[in-house]
Order: C-alpha cells, then sequence, then structure tokens
C-alpha cells in the first residue's frame, strides 16, 4: 500500500533524539537557538495581523520580502538577483525539497559532504534519485579531486552546506570557487545551502552564486534571526541560469501544489528581520561564540576534536571510546541528548554531533557528566 520511496526513506536520527528529550535532559541534540525572536519582528508579525494579512498571497511570497531579499543578497553576497528571481519558501527545508525534487529525476545522482545534513540524503532519496557522498578529509575539507572524481554522466547537482552542518567547518573562497569551475565544466548545478551564513566566527562568508550562475542559493530565518517555527526561507537563482533552464517555473509546479505559499503574516516578520535592527544577529553570534569557545575547551579533554568555524556544533571523533552510537546511547542514558555521526553518512561513524544552541551553564554541566562518564 505505501510507496517505495517512503518505505526506503528513514525517518531522521535529529527527530529520535527529539523525542527522547525530557525535562531532566541537556538537550545538546537540536540545533535550533535558545533564544526568543527578537521582539520587533515579532511585532512587526503582530502588526500583520491586526491589519488582516491573513489570507494567501502570491505563491513567490509577499513583494516586501522577495525584494527585501533581492537588497540583502546585493548588500551581503554582491549578488544582483531580481526579486523575481527569488522565491519564498515554507522554511529553507523547502527550499532543498524543491531545488532536488525539480532537478533530480529517477536515478540520477546527488554529490553530497559526507558528513553532511541528514536532510540532503533523505530528500535525494525521497525524489528516487541516489546521494553519491564526497569524503572529507580529517579537517572536514572537500577534496577537489574527490569530487572530480565522483562525477560522472548520471551527476545532476552538488550539494554545499557553508558553514557546515554538522561539522561547524566553513568553506574558503578558494574552496568554493574550485568546486564552482568543476560543476561549471561538468554542467552540474551547485546547490548551496547557507542557512548558517551569519553564525560564523571569524571568518568570511562566501556563497557559490558568486563563482558560478549554476546555482540555486538557499537561506532563511530560522537560525540568524531564531524563528524556527515561523517556517520563512528562500532561494534565489542566477537570471541566466533560470532563462537557460526555466528553473523557477518548474519549481512553482511542486511549490503551487504542495504549499500554496508560506505563511502570510510570518513573511511580514520576515521582512523587519531583514530591515530591522541587526543587533540581535551580532548578540545573538557573540554568545554561541562563547559557548563555541567552553565546549570546545572542554572537549579537546575528552575527544580529538576541530575547533567550529562557525553553525552551533561541534563534532568530535569519539572512538577512543567506541563508535559514535555506543557513546551517543551512553550520554543520552546520563541525560546528555546528543546525535551519533553515523545520521549524517558513514563517515561520521566514529562522530557525535552536539548543538551549542543551549545556556551556558547547561553546557558546563554537560561536559562534567561526560568526564565522569567517559574518563
Amino acid at each position: 500500500m505505501i510507496a517505495e520511496r517512503c518505505l526506503g526513506t528513514e525517518q531522521s536520527e535529529i527527530r529520535k533524539i527529539f523525542n527522547m528529550a525530557t525535562e531532566n535532559s541537556i538537550n545538546l541534540g537540536i540545533g535550533e537557538p535558545d533564544f526568543d525572536t527578537p521582539k520587533n519582528i515579532v511585532e512587526a508579525a503582530k502588526l500583520a495581523l491586526d491589519a488582516g494579512k491573513t489570507h494567501y498571497v502570491p505563491n513567490a511570497g509577499i513583494l516586501e520580502l522577495t525584494s527585501a531579499i533581492s537588497e540583502k543578497l546585493k548588500k551581503d553576497n554582491n549578488l544582483d538577483i531580481s526579486q523575481k528571481n527569488i522565491v519564498t519558501t515554507c522554511g529553507a527545508s523547502e527550499a532543498l525539497m524543491l531545488s532536488l525534487f525539480t532537478l533530480v529525476n529517477r536515478g540520477e545522482e546527488v554529490l553530497v559532504p559526507d558528513p553532511g545534513f541528514v536532510s540532503y540524503k533523505g530528500l535525494t532519496e525521497l525524489c528516487e534519485g541516489k546521494m553519491v557522498p564526497i569524503d572529507l578529509d580529517d579537517k572536514f575539507r572537500i577534496d577537489l579531486e574527490s569530487v572530480k572524481n565522483s562525477i560522472t554522466d548520471k551527476t545532476k547537482c552538488i550539494v554545499l552546506n557553508s558553514p557546515s552542518n554538522p561539522t561547524g567547518s566553513v568553506m574558503t573562497k578558494e574552496e568554493l570557487k574550485g568546486i564552482c569551475e568543476i560543476a561549471d565544466e561538468k554542467n552540474i548545478c551547485v546547490i548551496s545551502d547557507e542557512i548558517y551564513e551569519k553564525i560564523i566566527y571569524g571568518k568570511k562568508h562566501y556563497s557559490a552564486m558568486e563563482f558560478t550562475d549554476n546555482c540555486i542559493l538557499i537561506n532563511g530565518f530560522s537560525k540568524a534571526y531564531s524563528m524556527t517555527g515561523w517556517r520563512v526561507g528562500y532561494l534565489a537563482v542566477n537570471e541566466n541560469f533560470d532563462n537557460k533552464y526555466q528553473i523557477l517555473e518548474n519549481m512553482m509546479k511542486i511549490h503551487q501544489y504542495g504549499f500554496a505559499c508560506a505563511t502570510s503574516f510570518a513573511q511580514f516578520g520576515a521582512v523587519e528581520a531583514l530591515k530591522g535592527d541587526q543587533n540581535c544577529v551580532s548578540e545573538m553570534v557573540s554568545e554561541f561564540e562563547r559557548r563555541r569557545d567552553l565546549i570546545y575547551s572542554g572537549m579537546k579533554d575528552i575527544f580529538s576534536v576541530q575547533k567550529p568555524e562557525g553553525a552551533f556544533y561541534i563534532f568530535p571523533d569519539v572512538s577512543e571510546y567506541g563508535n559514535g552510537m555506543d557513546v551517543a546511547t551512553k550520554l543520552i542514558q546520563n541525560r546528555i541528548l546528543c546525535v551519533p555521526g553515523s545520521a549524517f553518512g558513514k563517515n561520521g561513524e566514529n562522530s557525535v554531533r552536539f548543538s551549542y544552541a543551549t545556556k551556558y551553564e547547561d553546557i558546563k554541566r554537560a561536559l562534567e557528566i561526560m568526564k565522569n562518564v567517559l574518563l
């Protein structure tokens, strides 16, 4: 009775961890900022509700938001993307889904960094494509020769995520440019997931779209503005790429039938997020960096670990104490929620992902428990 595409796709390990949370747990498992949405954003949505902005809006999003996104892309990323080449989505998750479902036919291949975010594999399988893992080195860098060697005549696209979930690594300008040159040479699309763009420590974010027209840029408001439950994201496509393949026209078929539009009044909140005072972002990032320093300092005495450069995850090698599943299970039994690295690919089997998007004092307590349990 059930379609094979569903039966062949596993439930997200992260959701399983989320469902295990109790009042007594220290939650280092979920990638969600623990801050409230900034008040000015909430007030903008309230004003929209009071003004009756509760009806359907254009499929691609309200003009005020697509225009604000266009301005943001110019200001932050030096990209000239018209608002007509931007689609507002129900979170960056829908933008990713639209991208893969629009591009990938049954049996076609999607290159994905391993370890990489769980949705890349799951969505590729749901559109009946094949995920091809790209190995990372011990510092979580992508090897360009590995990318070249993984491309076949069935390769349709490569998914990039910088800053990265789960590793916290940030791609350099040279790495991105090199991959984009390969994509242009082989005529494959780069899907650039930039949802953690603003959560970065002492590095500079570069967008893949700066180096290739063959790109779908994905971003949103969940992480930088602590708007996870609002479900507002967006995608942008270069005009040349869209004119060549009619990407947006075909994406809109899926978006119209599956979602119609992102929530109307939430979009007005997103406009305020982009146009309002940005101190809320810098304050959150400053606190995340303080927590990053704490968790890295504590974990390097327990595990082999790379210092995260962005996002709010740390991905230590725990093989000294067992594989990632063994260690994660032991820690969960001791009230520390975390995600076994195998959820993010075969190369994560000896790792565990910890999120430090939780209170500083909770991280300190979790580190003490880890030392008592493992050392």
